[in-house]
């Protein structure tokens, strides 16, 4: 093709491209800029919070009764104020009133922090020299009965939280009488500097705070500047405050845990929300200066104890009074949770056992009721109500007994304890009868040679036969190896899954689950350890209450239970794992142990009530060549025949210092 072809049909081309894409501008400008198109994009960007985007939407008319700034910070104020997300716009009608006006009647819903709003309003559109629509905008659009001087108000009322409290009503957390300590400057020594030090050092904060807080630039001389919150039953430390000029105490509530170090890891502690947690419970009602349940029963019960805050949004005219209620979600309290617990039975085992490692679980075998949970060494929750100085906290978190962990929540080598849950597996499968009868001298045993050096060995030699009854009332370890390679890993272990070993129990706090092995009893040699519960047998405390339950209940575990229930039924976590004579039999032989002068816990026994149980020693081995032996003592028992049902799951560490089960035969002896 030659040159003069070639350039019309360029031109002829580009031509065709320039027509194209002019009407494609042209389409494409009139499909953005119809009166819809415009409300549904300021909607959009009320969604995104774009409120720059929004205002030049708006017409030039509406720019001149409100500016720029003051645009962006009204709608910002309102909407962020009531918490809005999700705005939806429905377009109900058009109508052209002319060539340039177009009137949109439109509904709008979007959730705020009172829950839903929805309105419909009728917004007027006009189209200005550049034929563009712009909205003719007004604070009605942002409520319909709100004029430009009005204020959209929110109002919160806060919900009480709801209170726990013991079987006899007795508060173990709610609402009491805290006392606030702080100065009044303007009466204040003129030894200022020693006076800050004093007070510093009984509250145990810095001096730098203190000043700090009298340094702030609302401080006047008649200011009540708080410097923390103390027990309100502090008199000691209220009477050397106040020797200190300037000091003031005044009176308060808040949250308070009367029971202190004795229920602390049942009821745990509330704290100031974080953003970390307010992100994670974003539709739940908390705000920024919201307190959440951070551990124990505080944690757990979260959702029945915080209750609902009651919140409105009304519309306040230029003279402050209230003209329209736009949302109102009423005030509701948290529930009041009560339990099973007996308060002074709780105080009393506390007290009993605070100076030692260990844990009381406390149950009534008949209906389930957990009575007691205690865990030794404890902590005070009141401190994170009151402040805890970072002092303080780091003595807890290096505390090498660690007061602050649970316990009962965890699992233990149970030792001799478990010898009468092997006895009742080996009888309920008929692997094991009360007349066999082992064989072997002295208080070392192995199968054979093919065990090499390892052997089973017991504490107490005995004259009687080596039967079922003697191995329990003498805690014979020997034997239950034997009896337990008798009964043979299968039906061994297909006993402990009928008893809950592996699964959780569905207890009101989470408990680690028990266990027989970490993986499964490989060896001969791990049967017969587990038979006397070491091996890799790990039992949690709770769990433990429930399998010794079946021996009082014809071979039915009872199910735990912590929240009080009005004329409770009798309700069962296993049922049949043990057969009801083979149940009767390890019963019967548990009395022995307390009630025979031979039995290992002879000195239970107490003229007033009838008491059956089992001693125990676990052996903390990190291998089997250790020879420290630290050692876990325990003390199983349950009431017969009692008025006053009680079954005990009690265990101490550091058995081999304290006395172990010794230990713990006196401390149940002053419960009864």
């Amino acid at each position: 093709m030659n040159k003069k072809v070639l350039i019309p049909v360029i031109i002829v081309a580009l031509l065709i491209i320039a027509i194209i894409t002019g009407a494609f501008i042209i389409i494409n400008g009139q499909s953005k800029n119809t009166p819809e198109e415009v409300l549904s994009t300021f909607v959009e960007y009320i969604n995104q919070g774009n409120y720059e985007e929004m205002y030049n939407l708006i017409s030039e008319e509406a720019k001149s009764k409100i500016s720029k700034e003051d645009f962006i910070t009204r709608n910002e104020n309102i909407y962020e104020g009531i918490d809005m997300k999700n705005m939806k716009l429905e377009i109900k009608s058009v109508e052209e009133e002319s060539n340039t006006i177009s009137n949109i009647l439109y509904g709008i819903k979007m959730d705020t922090s009172c829950g839903e709003i929805e309105f419909s309003y009728t917004v007027k559109l006009t189209k200005n020299d550049e034929k563009e629509y712009k909205i003719n905008w007004v604070s009605n659009m942002i409520f319909p009965d709100l004029n430009d001087d009005d204020k959209i108000k929110v109002k919160q009322t806060q919900a009480t939280r709801g209170s726990i409290v013991d079987r006899n009503g007795n508060l173990l957390a709610g609402e009491g009488k805290v006392s606030a300590v702080g100065f009044v400057p303007g009466k204040m020594g003129e030894n200022k500097e020693e006076d800050i030090k004093a007070v510093a050092l009984l509250l145990d904060v810095s001096e730098e705070s203190i000043t700090n807080e009298l340094n702030k630039s609302y401080v006047k001389d008649d200011t009540f500047v708080q410097i923390k919150k103390i027990a309100y039953d502090n008199q000691e430390l209220k009477t050397s405050l106040l020797q200190i000029p300037g000091i003031k105490i005044s009176t308060s509530n808040d949250r308070v845990y009367p029971l202190g170090e004795a229920a602390a890891h049942l009821t745990g502690y509330i704290h100031s929300i974080t953003a970390e947690e307010l992100e994670g419970n974003s539709n739940k009602g908390y705000n920024a200066n919201s307190k959440i349940g951070t551990t124990g029963l505080e944690k757990q019960y979260e959702d029945r104890l915080k209750g609902t805050n009651g919140i409105e949004i009304y519309i306040e005219n230029s003279n402050g009074e209230k003209t329209k209620t736009i949302a109102k979600k009423e005030v509701q309290d948290g529930e009041n949770i009560k339990l099973t617990i007996d308060a002074n039975l709780q105080k009393q085992v506390y007290e009993q056992t605070k100076d030692n490692k260990g844990f009381f679980v406390i149950m009534n075998p008949e209906t389930g009721e957990i009575l007691s949970l205690v865990s030794t060494p404890s902590y005070n929750p009141n401190d994170f109500i009151l402040g805890m100085s970072n002092t303080k906290w780091n003595s807890i978190q290096n505390d090498e007994a660690k007061p602050m962990y649970n316990r009962y929540l965890q699992t233990w080598i149970p030792g001799s304890t478990f010898k009468p849950i092997t006895g009742a597996i080996g009888l309920t499968s008929g692997k094991l009868s009360e007349t066999d009868e082992f064989y072997y001298e002295g208080l070392s045993w192995q199968k054979d040679s093919s065990w090499g050096s390892y052997e089973v060995t017991t504490l107490t030699p005995y004259n009687g036969n080596k039967n079922l009854r003697n191995a329990i009332v003498y805690s014979d370890n020997i034997y239950f190896a034997q009896a337990a390679l008798q009964i043979g890993r299968d039906t061994f272990t297909e006993g402990l899954d009928k008893l809950g070993f592996n699964e959780d129990i569905g207890f009101t706090l989470s408990t680690a689950k028990s266990q027989y092995a970490n993986d499964k009893i490989d060896s001969e040699i791990q049967l017969a350890d587990s038979g006397y519960g070491q091996g890799e047998i790990l039992v949690n405390p709770i769990h433990m209450a429930s399998i010794y339950s079946a021996f009082l209940n014809d071979g039915n575990m009872i199910k735990p239970y912590l929240e009080y229930k009005e004329n409770a039924q009798t309700e069962y976590l296993k049922e049949n794992v043990f057969t009801k004579e083979a149940a009767n039999t390890m019963k019967e032989y548990l009395l022995e142990v307390v009630e025979r002068p031979d039995g290992t816990g002879h000195k239970l026994q107490m003229d007033n009530v009838r008491l059956a149980g089992k001693t125990g020693t676990a052996e903390l081995k990190q291998s089997k060549d250790d020879t420290e032996r630290k050692t876990l003592g325990w003390f199983n028992c349950f009431t017969v025949d009692s008025s006053n049902p009680m079954l005990i799951i009690s265990m101490v560490e550091d058995g081999n210092i304290n006395g172990g089960s010794r230990y713990l035969i006196q401390k149940i002896r002053t419960l009864f």
